[in-house]
């Protein structure tokens, strides 16, 4: 059911092209305000991402409703200490009180709206998968800026991907930005940490630090490590999204931006698509420098963290050659 709601495998999602109009009147309202001030800073950015974030998932009704994913920040952070702190139920009730007023109501070209389309089997909870959607949007936000923040800093990259952007002026597949937020994922995976149980008996080391490791045994796979091996990828500290198109990152199975096997992530293709469209917006009609003190400097290895909350750009409407545009 999650699958079909999300096209799972499909690189346009069946709602790709309500969901671009979306996407470019909420690109514009961001951009209107960023160029009249000058700057876009990661708390204006984050604000516009969940207006958006809740139109494509909940419906236009829901886009200024800052207490219902508010409700679930506060159920997310109390999870985190949930072995000391009381259990919120109360506002887990108004929390899915809010998710079930909206599904009364859903908004056919919203996700919500997908999904209440699937039919599904009693022990199914429908609704139960719209928190695990929004967290995956709250990692696509971060990835997103991230990105911004690599390309408003490598001057190449960013002509090759302000060039798709004005290329494709609507729905469509947006391969070399997908490729950017791709190997953004990989330099700083959004999910560090993967756990996995294996399904067979695994043998380890050689010689005498040979050793079997029973099945059913719990792994931790640690994707930020795997990611910056510097002993095995040549572009291990590098933006390189190139990687992504020309058969590279697939010869290096330990990249898992997006997990991997039967647990992948379901979204992969609809956040790539969300976020790729967003950024071909604002490219096509701003241009950004970093105005945060960020080191990310093409000739200098990347840093192992990046602080998203931090990102500060320059923002400045960009000046359109119709003449030129035409003639690409």
């Amino acid at each position: 059911m999650n699958e079909a709601a999300l096209d799972t495998g499909r690189p346009l999602h069946r709602l790709a092209a309500p969901f671009t109009e979306v996407i470019a009147e909420e690109a514009d309202q961001l951009l209107a305000a960023a160029t009249r001030e000058g700057h876009l800073d990661a708390a204006r950015f984050t604000t516009a991402w969940w207006r958006l974030v809740r139109r494509l998932t909940l419906g236009p009704a829901a886009r200024d409703d800052d207490e219902i994913t508010d409700r679930l920040w506060k159920l997310r952070s109390a999870a985190n200490w949930s072995f000391l702190a009381p259990e919120h139920r109360k506002v887990r009730e108004k929390f899915f009180d809010g998710l079930y007023d909206y599904a009364d109501r859903a908004d056919e070209y919203s996700l919500l709206g997908a999904l209440l389309t699937i039919p599904s089997a009693g022990a199914t909870d429908p609704l139960g998968q719209i928190p695990h959607w929004l967290f995956a949007f709250d990692a696509a936000g971060i990835a997103l800026t991230r990105t911004l923040a690599l390309l408003a800093a490598h001057p190449e990259q960013l002509a090759a991907a302000t060039g798709e952007a004005h290329q494709h002026d609507g729905t469509a597949v947006l391969p070399y930005l997908r490729a950017c937020v791709l190997e953004s994922v990989r330099l700083w995976p959004t999910t560090p940490l993967i756990l996995r149980d294996t399904t067979e008996d695994t043998v380890w080391g050689a010689g005498a630090q040979r050793f079997t490791v029973d099945a059913g045994a719990a792994v931790l796979v640690a994707a930020t490590a795997f990611h910056r091996d510097e002993r095995l990828l040549p572009f291990a500290h590098d933006f390189v999204p190139e990687i992504w198109l020309d058969g590279r990152a697939q010869r290096y199975p330990q990249l898992v931006p997006f997990s991997a096997g039967p647990a992948a992530c379901p979204g992969r293709d609809l956040v790539l698509f969300a976020t790729s469209t967003l950024l071909a917006q604002m490219l096509r009609n701003a241009t950004f420098a970093l105005r945060s003190a960020h080191d990310l400097r093409p000739d200098a290895p990347l840093p192992l963290t990046l602080n998203n909350f931090g990102l500060d750009f320059t923002v400045r409407a960009a000046v359109h050659d119709h003449r030129a545009t035409a003639g690409s």
